[in-house]
């Protein structure tokens, strides 16, 4: 099968964007699955997108998301109307496309592996419980994806325009992927238990104030003017039976220094371990290239395309300048047809992450 076929534009015209992208995707082959990203400046008109995509390409089933920032290959989208397309073709039969809200569920587990794209609504409070439980029903399976990032619309693409819960795209062994999570926090020491809490709040780490270890983690420096640590050290919970030390980031979201109290931006349940993370662009920059050669280093073949999703603290308010990220793919596989946004959470296996970037490629 082809190489994905892509196109993107920034033309604040829906239609001359559109136009655009069909341009840069040029011949589309047998495809039969289309992934369409695009920012909030031309959300209003998605509707209208998808009717015309889906009538100028024969096209039928599209998955995607709007996010605050949109992103292809070795380029970025920030703050300004944009579209990508990318279009793949897969063997019949392969994959469904689903909405959970509109009660359109993926098949529950017919003895194969299942891969699934998924896009979510950050608005939608169950969405860690549906995060969770997803694998499971498609049998061992494994998700990616992302949370919808968008200022106002929070709309995503599962043959239509939904929102509101998790839809995406579910393949079946015949689509096989290769993926890699990389993370944009750093420990800054040791893994702690978290001995007594209540839902956001951490109240006691290893039976002492909570407060107290916290200050002791970040050091003396940033103790004493604990406001600098806002947006920049981060609680981290690390992920139960990983064998690569994986972890998930959340943010810390305020402090009672009364009480010695610490409130993450997590519901939080006692006995699970916890540490202190620092986000920077340095340790970001060299976990991405060691996600990105792993990746490399796992492939038998060449890629035919792939989706990135990333933070939208990470870009080019960590790595520096626009692009960055994309332009590191790049450096390792080539210019291959690569889509994706940057999301409110980013999603692997069972766990919703913060501040990571989730690669998927199609082999």
């Amino acid at each position: 099968m082809q190489t994905f076929r892509i196109g993107h534009s920034h033309h604040p015209d829906w239609q001359a964007s559109v136009d655009a992208c069909l341009e840069g995707a040029g011949d589309i082959g047998k495809a039969n699955l289309g992934f369409l990203y695009l920012t909030d400046g031309l959300a209003d008109q998605l509707g209208n997108i998808l009717r015309e995509l889906k009538s100028r390409t024969g096209v039928r089933h599209w998955v995607g998301s709007v996010g605050q920032a949109i992103l292809c290959t070795n380029t970025e989208y920030y703050d300004e109307p944009a579209l990508v397309i990318l279009l793949a073709e897969f063997p019949a039969g392969s994959f469904r496309v689903f909405d959970l809200a509109g009660g359109n569920l993926p098949p529950a587990d017919t003895g194969s592996q299942h891969f699934a794209l998924v896009h979510g609504d950050p608005r939608n409070g169950q969405l860690p419980e549906l995060i969770e439980q997803l694998p499971d029903r498609l049998g061992n399976g494994y998700l990616v994806g992302g949370l919808t990032s968008a200022n106002n619309r929070y709309y995503q693409i599962a043959d239509d325009v939904v929102e509101g819960s998790l839809s995406g795209v579910v393949f079946d062994e015949q689509v096989p992927v290769a993926t890699g999570v990389s993370q944009g926090c750093s420990p800054i020491g040791p893994i702690h238990t978290l001995t007594d809490c209540d839902q956001h709040m951490a109240i006691r780490i290893d039976q002492r104030p909570a407060l107290e270890v916290f200050k002791e983690d970040i050091g003396e420096v940033l103790a004493r003017d604990i406001d600098r640590a806002a947006g920049y050290i981060f609680a981290g919970f690390p992920v139960v039976g990983s064998d690569t030390g994986d972890y998930r980031v959340r943010n810390v979201i305020g402090i009672d220094p009364e009480n010695n109290l610490l409130a993450i931006g997590d519901h939080m349940t006692r006995g699970v371990p916890i540490m202190f993370c620092r986000r920077d662009s340095k340790s970001a920059t060299e976990d991405l290239q060691r996600m990105l050669t792993n990746l490399a280093s796992r492939l038998d073949r060449a890629p035919r395309g792939g989706i990135y999703i990333s933070c939208v603290g990470r870009g080019q308010h960590l790595f520096g300048k626009p692009g960055r990220e994309m332009q590191m793919i790049s450096e390792v596989f080539g210019d291959i047809p690569i889509a994706g946004f940057y999301a409110n959470g980013e999603i692997a296996g069972h766990n919703l992450y913060g501040y990571t970037g989730v690669m998927t490629l199609f082999l």
